[in-house]
């Protein structure tokens, strides 16, 4: 061991290097660099390392002398800004903020965003400070208007695509029954026909819903304001002496929860009470067939034991729910076609017409077999389910 040669570090174990007085390559590579000197400061006239090897130094031409640097002065310190101490809207102008907000203002408003910002922050003021009228069944006629209409009407034109026909048989004032039948698993096709009334004629079409529709906590509310009030002979009469114009669907539940396989096949109108309601008000009554609802949501199962748990009258289940989970509540895009029929007049019969049984039978008949010779006669004109 006392004969073994000795290689000093960084010599990659060549011999005759780490012998000099100056520190090789890979020793310069670990020493720390010092940035306090500048880096001229930091090379100090040393002997070339050839020299240092007694290795003749290679001569160089003569080269004219460089004149020396001038002196360059020191820039300007200025104190450091922290984050938190820099404001975040500093050095954007005034004008640009405002640029902004009126190219914001044009996408969302449109060209004419001006009046309606302002009618939109007027409607925003009443709302603060209580100044709007609700009816005495919580019918609340402008939030109807700029918002649920609103909502509702990219999906009756764009989605469903919905062709109106007889829309002439709709009165435009006074009173009147519209009464329509009922499909799709869920009673979309009622926010479909509010929706097509209002951009026809400019009515709001005052619904009867089910119970189950009040018994739910936020359904109920917006039902209200939406204009719905409960399926009743009192609240419908009421609304048709006030002129209003009342839509109903005797079919209810076992309408909308039918099978696929029963699809357009009109189940039993109830007892016929709105045909009391109406000859005992004298109003029209306007037949509306609906065609395009049943393919929506196309029921080909129920789970009865599972929904008399939760209360709800069938649990549906489609080819995409619940097997595609949320996803399978996106409604197909059916191509609806509604057709509104030739008014029945009322105010023709006797003042006791409406306690005659037989005779409510009859109208109520009559209102549905021209509901069920009218679907047959769309279905037979519409070309498939989706165009």
């Amino acid at each position: 061991m006392g004969d073994a040669e000795i290689i000093p570090i960084g010599t990659r174990g060549r011999p005759g290097r780490g012998t000099g007085t100056q520190p090789s390559s890979a020793a310069r590579g670990l020493a720390p660099k010092s940035s306090a000197k500048p880096k001229a400061a930091a090379t100090k006239a040393s002997p070339p390392r050839s020299a240092a090897r007694g290795e003749a130094e290679p001569t160089e031409p003569d080269a004219s002398p460089t004149p020396p640097a001038e002196p360059v002065a020191p820039a300007a310190t200025r104190p450091s800004v922290h984050t938190e101490e820099r404001h975040p809207l500093a050095g954007v102008p005034g004008s640009d903020w405002l640029a902004a907000f009126q190219a914001a203002a044009l996408e969302v408003f449109g060209e004419q965003w001006e009046p309606q910002l302002a009618r939109f922050l007027a409607f925003l003021r009443r709302r603060v400070t209580g100044d709007y009228t609700v009816d005495e069944y919580g019918f609340d006629q402008e939030v109807t208007q700029r918002f649920f209409m609103a909502a509702l009407r990219p999906i009756a034109e764009k989605w469903f695509r919905i062709e109106v026909r007889g829309i002439d048989n709709v009165p435009t004032e006074g009173g009147a029954l519209v009464v329509s039948n009922h499909s799709g698993t869920i009673p979309v096709d009622g926010l479909m026909t509010m929706v097509t009334i209002h951009d026809h004629i400019g009515r709001f079409l005052r619904p009867l819903g089910a119970d189950l529709v009040f018994q739910l906590p936020v359904v109920s509310s917006l039902a209200r304001k939406s204009g719905a009030t409960l399926a009743c002979s009192e609240d419908a009469e009421r609304m048709l002496r006030g002129g209003e114009l009342v839509g109903v669907w005797p079919e209810g539940f076992k309408g909308i929860g039918k099978p696929y396989a029963e699809r357009y096949k009109l189940q039993r109108f109830g007892r016929g009470g709105f045909v009391s309601a109406a000859l005992r008000t004298g109003v029209p009554i306007v037949p509306l067939a609906v065609v395009g609802a049943e393919e929506i949501y196309p029921l080909v199962g129920n789970i009865p034991g599972l929904a008399r748990v939760l209360g709800v009258p069938y649990l549906p289940i489609t080819p995409f729910f619940p097997l595609l989970g949320p996803l399978g509540l996106v409604p197909l895009p059916s191509k609806w076609l509604l057709e509104f029929g030739e008014p029945i007049r009322t105010d023709d019969y006797e003042g006791g017409a409406s306690d005659d049984p037989m005779l409510v039978f009859n109208v109520t008949d009559q209102v549905r077999e021209t509901i069920q010779q009218t679907l047959y006669s769309l279905l037979m004109q519409r070309e498939s389910v989706f165009r």
